[in-house]
């Protein structure tokens, strides 16, 4: 009678353990079968599902043979204006989905190129570059002191300028 409740308990724990074994198992390729994640590195929070460039001349060779503008966002993360803009970029759909049709590129260090930096390194601060590696300074936002600068408020002001770079890229290239 012992040797059988043994046998017994020892069958219900193989089953159980095989149920828990399938169980993780499902709970794995659920996991793995979804879209996958990319590293939170590039977007640093501002789309995730976009594609970012790592460095200013992978953005700059991208664009030029892809025949994409490239937008670059200068920001830092402990700026309160920079965590705001972010939060508006990531949350407005039609930037997300236009953004889609851009090179992209955020930055948070100054790169050496002064182009970068039209009237003064500010964050943050949007700049657009068509495929001919043309800084477009005439792409503007609505601060005569800080010409790049975008506020989370200015988010249409910024779709509305996404549309005028992609127009422009049609027009005179």
């Amino acid at each position: 009678a012992m040797e059988k409740s043994y046998v017994s308990m020892f069958l219900l724990l193989v089953a159980m353990s095989c149920a828990l074994a399938k169980d993780a198992g499902t709970k794995e390729t659920k996991e793995t079968t979804a879209k996958p994640k990319l590293p939170q590195t590039l977007s640093r929070g501002w789309g995730d599902q976009l594609i970012w460039t790592q460095t200013y001349e992978e953005a700059l060779f991208r664009s030029k043979h892809s025949n994409k503008p490239l937008m670059i966002i200068h920001h830092l993360d402990e700026c309160p204006h920079s965590q705001a803009l972010k939060k508006a970029f990531a949350e407005h759909k039609e930037v997300q989905k236009l953004a889609e049709k851009f090179i992209l590129l955020n930055l948070v260090y100054e790169t050496t190129d002064k182009n970068l930096s039209p009237d003064g390194q500010y964050v943050p601060r949007i700049l657009f570059i068509d495929p001919s590696l043309t800084v477009r300074a005439d792409i503007t936002g609505r601060y005569s002191n800080r010409l790049y600068a975008y506020e989370p408020t200015d988010i249409s002001l910024l779709y509305s300028n996404m549309q005028k770079a992609l127009k422009l890229l049609k027009t005179e290239l």
